[in-house]
């Protein structure tokens, strides 16, 4: 996007470039999309409504920015992890632990993500949901593996199970502020229960007739 290269030449650019959608991002996260106004976003930076269609030209593409910027962390964290020489367990542990880092850093960003996608025009939410399946594609290729090399359980539906982990983790956006941790002991409690919930228990040995 034209906008997009002249920001990235100029610092003072690039930066109002942030405002602009770190502003979107808190009017769509508090809002919800059908609440939100571009005159909101306007009102919030104390600038005129005109002047936000240099950054983005609607509503909707205001709204694809903000999610392509709150599911690239959730991505790049992903597939570093995926990349990295650990085994399974070590892998969903840290799958499960970093995916909470936007979700404390970046609150308005992944909130909107999470849950205003939706509204997204199709080949929008075409564009965004590639990046969603790229982190449910690397939990389903961790979890594969797990169950292939003994250290998950065999019987695990591999879907189901990443579905249920992903839900977990994402669901910490709701309550984050209320659970009088920090992101970290959160971060390491789910981390444990993810790995808890598929790891392979070794049968019991028979019991001997006396």
């Amino acid at each position: 996007m034209a906008t997009e290269r002249a920001a990235a030449r100029k610092p003072s650019i690039r930066k109002r470039n942030d405002e602009i959608f770190d502003a979107a991002a808190r009017v769509f996260a508090e809002r919800g999309y059908h609440g939100a106004s571009t005159q909101d976003i306007a009102d919030l930076l104390g600038m005129r409504q005109a002047s936000l269609y240099y950054y983005f030209s609607s509503k909707e593409a205001a709204l694809e920015e903000v999610c392509a910027i709150g599911a690239a962390g959730f991505v790049e964290n992903a597939e570093e992890i995926a990349a990295n020489d650990a085994g399974p367990t070590e892998k969903l542990r840290a799958l499960a632990s970093v995916h909470i880092t936007p979700l404390a850093e970046r609150p308005d960003f992944t909130r909107t993500f999470l849950n205003e996608r939706k509204w997204l025009p199709t080949e929008s939410r075409r564009r965004i949901g590639g990046m969603s399946r790229r982190i449910e594609a690397i939990f389903e290729g961790v979890i594969r593996a797990g169950m292939r090399q003994g250290e998950f359980r065999s019987d695990l539906n591999v879907r189901l199970t990443m579905f249920g982990i992903l839900g977990m983790v994402n669901s910490v956006q709701i309550w984050l502020d209320r659970a009088n941790k920090t992101p970290s002991e959160i971060a390491e409690y789910l981390a444990d229960m993810a790995v808890a919930s598929v790891r392979a228990v070794d049968p019991p040995e028979p019991e001997k007739n006396i």
